[in-house]
């Protein structure tokens, strides 16, 4: 399944080369996270979904890590679908919500989050740590 779904997941993420993405899914997947993907009638994956059940302070949630759709099944229901599977598979683990984050320029994605009824309810921070110059409280 690794094979059929790392083109997918490096659409999203370009700059996931091929063994960065086994190194990434291996060391995930020790971590609970889960591949679903979904196939065409002709055997391709056009779809998958990578997530993990998550114990936060605000109850179990499912999360979704990425969420990518081939572009020419875009538009299709197959997005629709994986949620629709995700969120049945968070209420069978009995988590209270399906979360995700997406980029700020995405708006085609938030388009298709908001007509499934999801809301923005925080902000995603991060602090990027490959560069200490870039840490305003660095002793550099």
């Amino acid at each position: 399944m690794a094979e059929d779904i790392a083109p997918l997941i490096r659409t999203l993420r370009p700059a996931l080369g091929a063994s960065a993405f086994r190194e990434f899914a291996e060391e995930a997947h020790g971590q609970g996270l889960v591949f679903t993907a979904a196939y065409a009638p002709d055997g391709r994956c056009v779809g998958v979904a990578t997530h993990r059940i998550l114990a936060t302070s605000r109850g179990r949630m499912l999360f979704v890590d990425d969420l990518v759709i081939a572009p020419h099944a875009r538009s299709a229901g197959v997005g629709g679908q994986l949620l629709g599977a995700l969120r049945d598979r968070a209420r069978r683990a009995g988590c209270t919500a399906v979360e995700l984050d997406t980029g700020t320029a995405n708006h085609g994605a938030q388009r298709f989050y908001h007509a499934r009824r999801m809301r923005i309810t925080a902000l995603h921070f991060a602090l990027d740590l490959t560069d200490d110059l870039t840490d305003p409280e660095s002793p550099h």
